[in-house]
C-alpha cells in the first residue's frame, strides 16, 4: 500500500520511517517533507503546502494513496480530514469539529469542567484589562496561554506579576496571530509534566507508551518554552496504576464528551499531564495528534505495525485489535537547535555527521532540514532529534549522546541533560 504523510517536521519523518519497517508499505509521500524524508528509499516528497487540500486530494487520488496521515495540528484545525473524507480517501486524524479540543484551550477547559476531568483552575478573557486584574487579584506564579495554535510557544509560567502583564500584553498584541483573540489564565501546577498519547477509533481507546518531554530551551528546565528539546519513553512516573487511571478519569471522558456533542473522533488524543508531587494528577492541555518530540522516541519501541493501529481506527475496529505490542527497554531523543531559537535563528547551515551518528547506533530524525544540490541544510528552529534506544535509560542517553556529537553544523545547540529527572 501507498501512505501519504503530510508535515515536515521529526516527527513526520519517524512517521514516515516507522511506516516504511513494514512489509506491508511500498512506498510513503511526505508533503512537503524534509531534508531526512528526502533521504530515505521508498520515500519521496511532495512540494506542496500543508494547507494545499485539493493538491494533496488530486495526488492522493491519481496515485491511488491507501492512506494519509496527517501530522501537524495547524491543517488538522483547518478540516484537512473533512475535505479528504469528502473526496473519499481514508485519513487518520481528527475531523475539524474534534482538533478544536487543541485549536482553543477555552473550548478544551470548558469541555473538561463539564465532564470532570481533573485539570487546573482557570478562568477566560477576551480584554487585556480584565485579564490583568484577574492576575492582580490571584498573584503569581500564574499561567498564562494564548487561547489558538502557537507552535508550543504560547504559554507563559509567569513567576511575577510584571511577566504575567507582559505575557498577556504580548498575547493581545498579535504576537501568537489568531492565537490572541482570547487568553486563559491558570493556576500554576507544581510537578512533573508526563504526555500520554492515545489512538482512539471514537469509541475506544488504546494508549502508547507514556513520554517525557523537556519543553524550556534552558538545561535544568530553565529559560522559555520550545516545542520540546528532548523526550524519553516510556516514562518511569506514569506507573501502570497512574495510566489506568488517566484512561478511566481522562481518555474515556473526554471521548464520551466527543460522542455527546455528536463530533466522531478518530486519531491520537493526546493529554498533557501534570504529576503533582502526592502522586495525583490533572490535565494541562489535549493535543489531537502525535506529539513532536515524543513521536521520536514511543515509535521505535512499537511493534504492532503501525498502519494496521491507524486503519483500524479510521475503520472503527480498534476493539478487535489485540494489545500493542512493545518492545523492551527504553528511547530517548535530543534535540538538536539552530543558535537563537526559539526566537530569531538563521537558516541555511551546512550539516555534517549524519552517516557517523547513524553509524555509531543513533537514529537521526531530520525535523528543520532541506537537501539542497546534495547539501543538506538547516531549514528551521528544532533542526534534528538524535534518538537512542536501549536496554535502560542510561544506554538510551548514551547512544543519543554519542550519536549528537557526531553532527554539526554552525550554531548548534543542544540540551546535555535530557533525562535528568530519571536520576532523582
Amino acid at each position: 500500500m501507498k501512505v501519504l504523510v503530510v508535515g515536515n517536521g521529526g516527527r513526520e519523518h519517524a512517521l514516515a520511517w516507522k511506516l516504511l519497517q513494514s512489509r506491508q508499505i511500498e512506498q510513503v509521500t511526505c508533503v512537503p517533507g524534509n531534508g531526512g524524508t528526502a533521504s530515505m528509499s521508498q520515500c519521496q516528497n511532495l512540494p506542496l503546502g500543508i494547507d494545499d487540500f485539493e493538491g494533496i486530494s488530486q495526488f492522493a487520488q491519481k496515485e491511488k494513496i491507501s492512506l494519509v496521515v496527517v501530522g501537524p495540528e495547524v491543517p488538522l484545525a483547518m478540516g484537512i480530514s473533512d475535505y479528504l473524507h469528502s473526496q473519499g480517501l481514508k485519513v487518520f486524524g481528527p475531523t475539524r469539529a474534534g482538533a478544536q479540543i487543541e485549536a482553543s484551550k477555552a473550548w478544551a477547559k470548558a469541555l473538561m469542567q463539564e465532564v470532570g476531568i481533573p485539570t487546573a483552575n482557570a478562568a477566560v478573557f477576551t480584554q487585556a484589562s480584565a485579564a490583568k486584574s484577574y492576575v492582580k487579584d490571584h498573584g503569581a506564579p500564574i499561567v498564562v496561554k494564548a487561547d489558538g495554535l502557537a507552535a508550543g510557544k504560547g504559554v507563559t509560567v509567569a513567576q511575577t506579576l510584571d511577566q504575567a502583564i507582559e505575557a498577556i500584553e504580548a498575547i493581545f498584541r498579535g504576537q501568537f496571530g489568531n492565537a490572541g483573540k482570547f487568553v486563559v489564565i491558570e493556576e500554576c501546577l507544581v510537578g512533573q509534566e508526563v504526555s500520554v498519547l492515545a489512538l482512539t477509533d471514537g469509541l475506544t481507546i488504546r494508549s502508547l507508551l507514556p513520554a517525557q518531554d523537556h519543553k524550556r530551551i534552558g538545561e535544568g528546565d530553565t529559560g522559555e518554552n520550545t516545542g520540546g528539546m528532548g523526550a524519553y519513553a516510556p516514562a518511569p512516573i506514569a506507573t501502570p496504576e497512574l495510566m489506568a487511571r488517566v484512561e478511566k478519569e481522562v481518555l474515556e471522558k473526554a471521548i464520551a464528551a466527543f460522542r455527546a456533542k455528536n463530533i466522531d473522533y478518530r486519531g491520537v488524543l493526546y493529554a498533557g499531564l501534570m504529576i503533582t508531587p502526592d502522586g495525583d494528577f490533572k490535565v494541562l492541555e489535549f493535543n489531537c495528534r502525535f506529539g513532536d518530540p515524543e513521536t521520536q522516541v514511543i515509535l521505535p519501541l512499537l511493534e504492532t505495525p503501525l498502519e494496521e493501529l491507524m486503519l483500524a481506527c479510521i475503520e472503527q475496529r480498534l476493539a478487535q485489535m489485540p494489545p500493542i505490542a512493545w518492545k523492551q527497554g527504553a528511547a530517548a531523543t535530543v534535540v538538536a537547535a539552530a543558535l537563537g531559537y526559539p526566537g530569531t535563528y538563521e537558516k541555511g547551515k551546512a550539516i555534517a555527521g549524519i552517516a557517523e551518528a547513524q553509524a555509531a547506533g543513533a537514529i537521526v530524525f531530520h525535523a528543520g532540514t532541506k537537501l539542497q544540490d546534495q547539501q543538506l541544510l538547516t531549514d528551521g528552529g528544532r533542526v534534528l532529534n538524535v534518538t537512542g534506544t536501549g536496554e535502560n535509560f542510561e544506554q538510551a542517553l548514551a547512544q543519543a549522546y554519542v550519536g549528537m556529537r557526531c553532527i554539526n553544523f554552525e550554531g548548534m545547540y543542544y540540551r546535555r541533560d535530557i533525562g535528568h529527572r530519571l536520576k532523582g
